[in-house]
């Protein structure tokens, strides 16, 4: 019984303490106390690691209370002392405002200037324009009122067509302007010519005077023999001639100048740097890069005949493409203000022209001096829009259509302080053909500088002369006499007078200056056509 007992109670009591498990540890340590067995010591240590696990982490808690409790404490008393300092700031900013007020009753004047005065530094006077304008449209309102009143509706469109065309079934200027093709292939043949060798230096020079002789010769003696050219069509045919003068000019420079490059490349390069023509990096088949002489060819003499430019150049800047929006809106522009020119042309100005023949007649010089004054303000208004209309609208249809790139036909010539910078401004094209191929090779040969300009003018003096005397078929040289006297006035003006004066002194010039002599041609035109019947 004995041995049964000590066999088997070891053994119940190992089952027990395995079905007991860990719940019941405390139990089965004290059994295997009572067998007289040592308890497991792994047991024991894990105990004291999950003591010591427990007091650390009773320690940790107690820490992070205490730091949150200090941080809430810390972030209170910093609220405490933003809200302190706010407080004192808004004390002291009642205080300074109260301070200031007193200050603002005690002392009312600083220093300081007129706003009109120009030391004050004010230059915002846009609601002082707007009243211009405003006064400018009532008053000219008033006049064009006045005109219906006084002379009716005089505005005819069929009218505008004898202004071109005396017999419907004879168009000579028409004609005119179409025989200027031969003039343009006979430079182009004459620089193909040179390219090859075919035709010497002195040759080329020579054939290239005579062909710019004749292309202002020809249209001038044609209008004087043929009595079927009115005056309107021959002033479009002088003035497309001109360019063309203008245009072939440049042409014949540019190319002779490009034959110098290629000679002096082909004394210091090889023969491989003188190709004709040359493809672009990018391979676009549309705008190649061209040298010379690849130049010469009908597609590009013509493309340079149409270019809203005067200057010619082997490789114009391009536009990517055609605008069409841009190119809608530039027509609109166009068609509209040429039937709002017309309309004031045969509303405001012929009838004005008309009344101005008989004071001009009688040689009453008060009247005279009345009529001129009457008839430069609609004729600086219509000056006003014919520049729009042109140098605006017409030449950017035309560059648009053609992708010309340069759009610089004008710079601010409203803001000109000198007469000098009015004639470099206002008409870009001009000034770059004269600076190019008149200005700066006269600079060049060691002409004085004052010389230099004076000839510019003498230069433009011809030309507005040409264009104006040759189709009234009258010479009273009044256009070039407006011209040179630009010379003494920009010399005045630019010593004399500076700033708004200045720009004033440019306005009264563009008003009552080229513009009279202009109407002074009409008015002789009219009393020596219809001076009998008046």
């Amino acid at each position: 019984m004995s041995d049964t007992a000590e066999i088997t109670g070891p053994l119940t009591r190992r089952r027990r303490t395995t079905v007991a498990g860990n719940g019941k540890q405390a139990n089965g340590g004290g059994r295997w106390h009572e067998a007289g067995d040592k308890p497991p010591q792994r047991a024991a240590k894990g105990g004291k690691k999950m003591e010591q696990v427990s007091k650390q982490t009773s320690y940790n808690g107690k820490l992070d209370r205490d730091a949150d409790t200090k941080g809430i404490h810390q972030h209170h008393h910093h609220q405490q002392q933003q809200h302190q300092q706010q407080q004192l700031s808004d004390s002291s900013k009642n205080e300074k405002s109260a301070v200031e007020d007193i200050n603002d009753k005690l002392s009312v004047h600083t220093l300081q200037e007129s706003l009109l005065s120009s030391a004050s530094g004010y230059n915002n006077y846009r609601g002082i324009l707007n009243w211009c304008v405003v006064m400018l449209v009532l008053s000219n309102a008033r006049l064009f009122l006045e005109n219906i009143i006084k002379y009716g509706i005089l505005v005819d469109p069929i009218q505008v067509v004898s202004l071109f065309l005396k017999d419907p079934y004879s168009w000579p200027a028409a004609c005119l302007i179409i025989a200027s093709n031969v003039f343009i292939l006979l430079a182009l043949y004459i620089e193909r010519r040179l390219a090859v060798g075919t035709f010497s230096e002195t040759a080329g020079r020579v054939l290239h005077i005579f062909n710019l002789t004749a292309t202002l010769v020809f249209p001038s003696t044609t209008i004087l023999t043929v009595s079927s050219i009115t005056p309107v069509g021959g002033v479009l045919s002088l003035g497309l001639y001109t360019v063309l003068f203008l245009k072939l000019f440049s042409y014949q420079d540019t190319n002779r100048w490009n034959r110098e490059v290629r000679l002096a490349k082909a004394k210091k390069l090889t023969r491989s740097h003188s190709c004709p023509s040359v493809a672009q990096s990018n391979g676009s088949a549309v705008h190649s890069i061209v040298s010379y002489p690849g130049n010469l060819t009908h597609r590009d003499m013509y493309y340079f005949a149409f270019a809203p430019t005067l200057c010619y150049q082997l490789n114009f800047p391009r536009s990517p493409r055609i605008r069409k929006r841009f190119l809608i809106r530039r027509l609109f522009e166009m068609l509209f203000l040429m039937q709002l020119l017309v309309g004031l042309i045969q509303q405001w100005m012929v009838p004005t022209v008309q009344n101005s023949m008989k004071p001009f007649k009688e040689m009453d010089f008060s009247r005279m001096v009345e009529r001129l004054l009457k008839l430069a303000v609609p004729n600086h208004l219509i000056w006003l829009i014919f520049f729009y209309w042109f140098f605006h609208s017409t030449l950017n249809f035309m560059a648009e259509l053609l992708q010309f790139g340069d759009r610089e036909f004008y710079r601010d010539w409203w803001n000109s302080e000198t007469v000098t910078y009015f004639w470099a401004n206002w008409n870009i094209p001009v000034h770059k053909w004269c600076l190019r191929h008149f200005y700066k090779p006269m600079l060049k040969k060691g002409v004085n500088k004052f010389w230099a300009q004076t000839a510019v003018f003498l230069v433009s003096a011809f030309f507005h002369e040409y264009l104006v005397s040759v189709p009234l078929k009258m010479f009273r040289l009044w256009a070039f006499m407006g011209m040179m006297a630009q010379v003494p006035l920009a010399w005045f003006v630019g010593r004399y007078l500076n700033g708004i004066y200045g720009n004033a002194a440019v306005w009264i010039s563009l008003i009552i200056g080229q513009p009279v002599a202009v109407l002074m041609y009409v008015h002789d035109y009219y009393v020596t056509h219809y001076g009998s019947s008046t």
